[in-house]
């Protein structure tokens, strides 16, 4: 018999990359250490860039001075991929778990990530997959409506998946995104002809999503504050 496993969800709101970034790299740490369990973290984040760490700035298809006047900002990571854009509208997940501890593989975790977008889109009937060879992310047909970059370090992940509801696509006409030039980017709005939810229940319905892929019987949902009051970072 299976051992139920435990979840903690955290569901974060509108958040800046940096912050976010600060608190995943804290709970990666904990997360290491035992200190704390499996933890999901939901949010969503102001117009912004990433590079992953092949740094591939050609990607950029506007001067960094630009990012400015269209309200933007680019920050430079350490997860995989190439650059994407995050931004309000978009569901975003990035899970602090131990690889080790589920018994997966890289691989593995980033196809479960994908199945989990692919469950989500279902639910609306749309039908979406993996990308193609050297295509990551999820796929409507030749139109990408979900994006993948991750980074593990000693078994344990962090950064994750961001999933367009119905974002302004006009952002991503300044990069070629996850550095596939020629494929156009969709979001669920567009490709749907149901009549869509609040984002708090999308958002909610692509966190059952993941449980149900990586096996979570259990979730513990938690309040930012808490969370952040436990990681020294109330100030």
């Amino acid at each position: 018999m299976r051992v139920p496993r435990n979840l903690e969800v955290l569901k974060m709101g509108a958040i800046s990359y940096l912050d976010a970034l600060k608190l995943q790299e804290k709970l990666a740490s904990n997360r290491k250490i035992h200190k704390i369990p499996d933890t999901l973290l939901s949010l969503q984040h102001p117009p912004t860039y990433t590079l992953g760490k092949r740094r591939t700035d050609h990607n950029l298809l506007i001067p960094e001075s630009e990012l400015k006047r269209i309200g933007a900002e680019l920050h430079y990571t350490q997860r995989g991929g190439d650059i994407t854009f995050h931004g309000p509208h978009q569901a975003i997940l990035y899970p602090i778990i131990s690889l080790r501890d589920i018994g997966l593989g890289a691989r593995k975790y980033v196809e479960n990530l994908e199945s989990s977008m692919i469950e989500l889109a279902s639910l609306y009937g749309v039908k979406a997959s993996p990308g193609k060879k050297c295509e990551t992310g999820v796929w409507v047909g030749d139109r990408k409506i979900g994006a993948i970059g991750v980074r593990i370090s000693y078994g344990i992940t962090s950064h994750g998946l961001a999933f367009n509801i119905d974002p302004d696509l006009d952002y991503f006409k300044h990069i070629v995104p996850c550095g596939i030039a020629d494929k156009e980017v969709t979001s669920l709005r567009r490709e749907t002809d149901l009549v869509l939810p609040t984002e708090e229940v999308i958002q909610d319905q692509l966190i059952s999503c993941f449980a149900r892929q990586f096996g979570y019987s259990n979730l513990v949902w938690k309040d930012a504050a808490s969370i952040l009051s436990d990681n020294g970072e109330t100030e």
